[in-house]
């Protein structure tokens, strides 16, 4: 009579191994969903997860959204750094249900939306940077971590996006990505999203870098043609 109650418990117990394991292959990298002519990526590093959203043809940014993140059961939990939408939602934090189907992810909100991996294409630059000065440094203050005012500039497999934005507020002041290479010195931009300007779409921008530390000096010239000098801190 035993039995029963006893298969039981293990089924449980298989299911939560199961279900925790979900998380740990819960991968690195770059995911797409395509809704139509509505394009959603969504870039996860370790705990960090940025999500964009836009048209292509006829070019339109529609929304951006980033921050912290854990997973708990299958929940995605995000503690919010910006927000292109605050004024409208003023969301900070959210719980999206989630799961993983093989490499997929699959993301449950207002509706359900399966994110495909991207090949990898790890190079240079990948990794999250914050604006530190414009160079070069000899010594003017730097904004840093603690600075609530931010551009953060993030890069992972081909695909680069940067957004300012303020912590404390959530004044969202603008961002823009697309793809990007970066090799041998040179970095190059091709602009999908532009939430300033859609007629931007389109544009390659190619620029001269060099990693000094965890420095980013990014130099070339501005969409103006006037010369142009940043530098880029790692973010820890």
């Amino acid at each position: 009579m035993k039995r029963p109650r006893i298969f039981k418990c293990i089924l449980l117990l298989v299911l939560f191994i199961t279900s925790t394991s979900l998380f740990a292959q819960m991968n690195q990298g770059v995911y797409l969903f395509e809704n139509g002519n509505v394009h959603h990526e969504l870039k996860v590093a370790e705990n960090y997860l940025i999500h964009s959203v836009y048209e292509k043809s006829p070019a339109k940014f529609i929304k951006t959204l980033g921050g912290f993140y854990s997973t708990e059961e299958n929940m995605l939990k995000l503690k919010l750094e910006f927000n292109s939408d605050y004024q409208k939602d003023s969301l900070r934090t959210l719980d999206i249900p989630m799961q993983l189907d093989g490499n997929n992810l699959v993301l449950e909100g207002a509706s359900k939306m399966v994110f495909v991996p991207q090949e990898s294409n790890t190079q240079d630059l990948d990794g999250a940077w914050l604006f530190a000065t414009r160079g070069p440094d000899e010594g003017q203050e730097r904004r840093g971590e603690s600075r609530a005012r931010k551009t953060l500039k993030f890069l992972m497999n081909g695909r680069f996006q940067w957004i300012a934005y303020q912590t404390e507020t959530f004044k969202f002041s603008g961002t823009g990505g697309g793809s990007y290479s970066s090799k041998d010195g040179v970095y190059t931009e091709i602009i999908e999203y532009f939430s300033r300007d859609n007629s931007r779409v389109g544009a390659s921008l190619k620029f001269d870098y060099e990693i000094t530390g965890d420095d980013w000096h990014h130099t070339g010239k501005n969409s103006k043609g006037e010369p142009m000098y940043e530098i880029w801190a790692k973010r820890k």
